[in-house]
C-alpha cells in the first residue's frame, strides 16, 4: 500500500466508520434501508405465489411493470433534486416509499399488485436516483469512488442479514409472518427517511438561460459511456441468473452450490470492495480498471465454463474458483465503473446524471436475462467463452470512449465531480 492510499483510506474511515459525519449518515440510512430490502426479497416471491394464490407468471409480470416505472423516473428523479434541492427531494421520495413499503403485501388481485409495486417503484427507484447525485455532491475530495465501494460493502451486509429475517419468515410460513415482514421494511424505511433530514442542505442549481431541461440526455459522449458501463454490467446478470441455469442444466454439481456461491460473493464483496477499489477516482483511471476487471471476469467465465465436463467435485471446484475470479473483476470493474460515471458528470447537475448513468444497469436488467439464457444454456461451454470476450470488447472501447469524453469536456469548460 503507498502512502497515498494510506491518507486516502483513513480520510474515509477510522475502524471501519466514515469520519465524515454525512458520509456516516448516508451510510446509516444506506444499511436500514437495505435491510428491510433483503428481508423482501428473500420473502416476496414466495408469499404472493404460496400465500395469496398468484402464479408465478402474474408476480413477474407485475414486477417487469414495477422495472418499467423505476426507469422511467430516474433522469426526471435527478433532474428535480438539481433544481429543487437534493435533500429536500430525497427526503420526499424516501417517505414515500416509506409509505408504500407495506401495501403490496395486501394485493389481492395481479393488477393491484402491479399498480402497487410501481408506485412503491416510482418512489424508490426515484430515492435511488437523487441519492446517488446526494453521494456525488457529498463525497469530494477524492472520495467518490471509495465511498460508493464502501456503500456497496454495508449493502451487501445489509441485505444479507435482512435476508436472515426473511429466512425466519420462510420457516414460519404463515401469513402474519410474511406480513411482518413487509411491515419490517416499512419501519426500515421511514427510519432512513427520517435518517435523510440529518444531511446538509445542498443548493439547488438554477436553470441558465437557454441550459437544456434534460442536458444529460444531449451529452452523447456520456450517453456512450452510459451504453457500456450498462452493457459491461451484464455480467452481474450473468452471474445471477445464468450460472444457476448453468449449474442445474450443464453440470454435476447440486443446485445447493447456487446459494452457497451467492453467500461467498457476498462476503468477498463485504471484505475487499473498498481495497480494490483504490486508484480508480478519475475517467482515465476508470477505463483502465474497466480493462483489469473485464480481464479477470473473462478468466472467472473460463474457469465456470469447465465445470460442464468434470465430475461432480470437480464441477464443485471449478464453480467456486471461477466464482472467486469473478468476483475480483467484479469488485474491480465496479470502481472503474464509479470513477466514470461521477468523473465525467457536471458537479451541478450530479442528480440527472447519476440517474442517466443508473439507467444503464436498469436496461440491462430487462434485456439481460434472456441474452444470458441463450449464452449460458443453450450454447453452454462455448456460450460462457463468448461472453467473456465480449466482456473484455466492451472494457476496451470504454478506453477510447472515455478519451472522447474528457475532451468533450475540456473543450467546453465543463466543471465536473472532482472525485
Amino acid at each position: 500500500m503507498t502512502t497515498t492510499d494510506t491518507v486516502r483510506e483513513d480520510r474515509l474511515t477510522r475502524r471501519g466508520i466514515p469520519i465524515d459525519r454525512d458520509l456516516r449518515v448516508l451510510a446509516l440510512g444506506q444499511f436500514a434501508n437495505r435491510f428491510g430490502a433483503g428481508a423482501v426479497l428473500t420473502t416476496s416471491a414466495l408469499y404472493f405465489t404460496r400465500q395469496v394464490g398468484f402464479s408465478a407468471t402474474e408476480v413477474a409480470l407485475a414486477m417487469s411493470v414495477a422495472a418499467i416505472v423505476g426507469i422511467a423516473v430516474q433522469v426526471p428523479a435527478g433532474h428535480l433534486a438539481d433544481t429543487r434541492g437534493p435533500r429536500e427531494v430525497l427526503t420526499a421520495f424516501m417517505t414515500g416509499a416509506a409509505v408504500f413499503s407495506a401495501p403490496p403485501v395486501f394485493a389481492r388481485s395481479p393488477w393491484a399488485l402491479a399498480v402497487l409495486l410501481g408506485v412503491l417503484a416510482l418512489f424508490e427507484r426515484g430515492a435511488g436516483a437523487v441519492n446517488q447525485g446526494v453521494i456525488a455532491q457529498l463525497a469530494t475530495g477524492g472520495r467518490g469512488v471509495l465511498f460508493k465501494a464502501y456503500l456497496r460493502a454495508v449493502t451487501n451486509s445489509a441485505i444479507g442479514l435482512g435476508s436472515v429475517f426473511g429466512g425466519l419468515a420462510l420457516v414460519v410460513d404463515t401469513v402474519p409472518a410474511y406480513v411482518g415482514v413487509f411491515f419490517l421494511n416499512a419501519v426500515f424505511t421511514a427510519f432512513a427517511a427520517w435518517n435523510t433530514r440529518r444531511l446538509p442542505h445542498l443548493p439547488p442549481h438554477q436553470r441558465r438561460a437557454g441550459e437544456p431541461r434534460l442536458a444529460v440526455l444531449r451529452d452523447w459522449p456520456y450517453v456512450v459511456i452510459t451504453a457500456l458501463t450498462g452493457f459491461y454490467a451484464l455480467h452481474f446478470i450473468v452471474m445471477e441468473i445464468g450460472l444457476a441455469l448453468y449449474i442445474s442444466e450443464h453440470t454435476e454439481a447440486p443446485t445447493v452450490m447456487v446459494a452457497v456461491l451467492l453467500i461467498l460473493n457476498t462476503a468477498m464483496v463485504a471484505l475487499f470492495q473498498v481495497r480494490l477499489s483504490r486508484r480508480t477516482d478519475s475517467v482515465t483511471a476508470g477505463a483502465r480498471a474497466l480493462v483489469r476487471g473485464s480481464l479477470w471476469i473473462a478468466a472467472g467465465f473460463a474457469v465456470v465454463a469447465a465445470a460442464g465436463s468434470g465430475s461432480y467435485w470437480v464441477a464443485i471446484a471449478a464453480l467456486v474458483a471461477g466464482s472467486l475470479v469473478h468476483v475480483v473483476g467484479e469488485m474491480i470493474g465496479s470502481g472503474g465503473q464509479w470513477g466514470l460515471q461521477l468523473g465525467l458528470a457536471p458537479h451541478e447537475r450530479q442528480g440527472q446524471y447519476q440517474g442517466f448513468a443508473g439507467l444503464g444497469y436498469s436496461l440491462i436488467s430487462v434485456i439481460g436475462p434472456p441474452v444470458v439464457a441463450f449464452f449460458c444454456v443453450e450454447q453452454g461451454q462455448r456460450g460462457w467463452l463468448m461472453l467473456a470476450g465480449i466482456m473484455v470488447a466492451t472494457a476496451l472501447l470504454s478506453v477510447p470512449a472515455a478519451r472522447w469524453a474528457l475532451a468533450s469536456r475540456e473543450r467546453y469548460g465543463v466543471t465536473t465531480h472532482s472525485g
